[in-house]
């Protein structure tokens, strides 16, 4: 794992390590980007076959195996852990695969890596970035991933790792762009460390409506987290900013604001960030604790089989980072694996939507 800087106010010190990587020199290579060979396609088409008559929920690496790809993947499972903290993978033939095999193979694959948990209080397993008219402005919801617009540069709410693969892509735009955030922080510390102060303290978080029960409206963490020797994130702008609705929560100081304006300028700057391009078949991977994504809007097709459609998984990793408190009382729920559980909620059996729902 990457050294980390000192937590004492005054004694701070750039990041080092393979976390802190710039988009500029990343563009030209290829070295995150992982492609499927026909025979390990041929070795996951046997794997789905084997599970057809099972709930997708209940697959598992015993349930499927890859004799080849199980160290492949557990390559990959070190590099989003302990290396750059983001993948590629490319080359699933999802325009020859049903709906359905298209999610039991990457089910199937996202085991290999980690946990499924819950992406919303509904309990689904797994989810669909796509436009459903959803508001990215809508204070009662995170629906920006259920819309057409700018996703800005952030982390996604309740996991370890956050996984995409691409079924169709939009007609225009819906690019997307990843940024590290030890690079945002070494950046801010050289130009501006007392803004990294502010960024260093408990900061108030709107859940959007997405409150577990016994808990507040809000929360309060970090943006720049420093804990056992680790440098992780949970930012979402949009929840900082609509947090003093609730009572009892302060409006954001000048200083704060231009902090969180600083944090956003750098991680979007060219040289900092990584932009990439969906194609069908491609599988994005991203430690959701140390990377930060964005998106941009886009313009779809009219007829709904054309129109741009993801696959999300939300995944617990065992191996993954050690997390501080708020973490776990975010949610208040673990996964079998001891990680947070993303969004289950009492009552909620989570489950495996194939469509839209």
């Amino acid at each position: 794992m990457m050294a980390m800087p000192m937590t004492e106010k005054n004694d701070r010190t750039p990041v080092k390590g393979r976390m802190c990587w710039h988009g500029d020199t990343l563009a030209s290579s290829s070295g995150w980007i992982r492609h499927f060979t026909d025979a390990e396609i041929d070795e996951l088409e046997i794997a789905v076959a084997a599970t057809m008559d099972m709930s997708i929920a209940d697959i598992t690496p015993n349930a499927f195996p890859l004799p080849s790809l199980t160290e492949v993947f557990g390559l990959v499972r070190h590099e989003l852990i302990e290396g750059r903290g983001f993948m590629l993978l490319r080359g699933l033939p999802v325009h020859r695969w049903s709906r359905e095999v298209a999610a039991r193979a990457y089910w199937g694959i996202g085991r290999y890596i980690g946990q499924p948990v819950s992406q919303n209080p509904e309990g689904h397993l797994l989810g669909h970035v796509k436009d459903i008219g959803g508001d990215f402005n809508d204070l009662h919801s995170r629906g920006g991933y259920r819309s057409r617009a700018r996703l800005p540069f952030h982390t996604d709410v309740g996991a370890d790792v956050v996984g995409l693969l691409c079924l169709r892509t939009a007609k225009s735009g819906g690019h997307s762009s990843i940024v590290s955030l030890a690079a945002i922080y070494n950046r801010m510390l050289e130009r501006r460390p007392d803004l990294v102060a502010e960024l260093c303290t408990d900061i108030h978080r709107d859940r959007r409506g997405e409150v577990p029960p016994g808990k507040d409206p809000h929360y309060r963490a970090p943006v720049f987290c420093l804990n056992q020797g680790q440098l992780t994130t949970t930012f979402v702008r949009r929840f900082i900013d609509s947090a003093p609705r609730h009572a009892g929560v302060p409006e954001l100081t000048p200083a704060l604001s231009e902090a969180l304006d600083c944090f956003e300028d750098i991680a979007n700057d060219p040289a900092l960030r990584l932009d990439m391009d969906f194609i069908p078949g491609d599988i994005q991977l991203v430690n959701n604790l140390t990377t930060l994504h964005a998106r941009t809007d886009y313009v779809d097709f009219d007829a709904p089989g054309l129109k741009r459609h993801l696959l999300r998984l939300w995944l617990a990793v065992p191996e993954g980072w050690p997390l501080p408190d708020f973490y776990y009382d975010r949610f208040g729920t673990l996964a079998d694996n001891g990680r947070p559980a993303g969004m289950a909620m009492p009552g909620i059996t989570p489950y495996v939507p194939l469509d839209v729902v």
